[in-house]
């Protein structure tokens, strides 16, 4: 049964997605758990509840060589 909100989370298949509460936390594997399904990435990839793979979508930042 998924928490309850003040305020409901956006589902899985809606834009802002990534705006659901987080349920579990594996910082140190990569991975957060959202209330809506969705498993966000750190690299900003989703698996979202059906299997959809969203590729990672947000620019990485380089270090730059001193």
């Amino acid at each position: 049964m998924p928490p309850e909100h003040s305020t409901p989370c956006p589902s899985a298949d809606s834009p802002d997605r990534e705006a659901a509460k987080p349920t579990a936390s594996h910082f140190e594997q990569g991975w957060t758990l959202l209330c809506n399904g969705v498993l966000l990435f750190e690299d900003t990839g989703e698996l979202l509840p059906d299997g959809q793979i969203i590729a990672p979508h947000r620019p990485m930042t380089q270090a730059v060589a001193a």
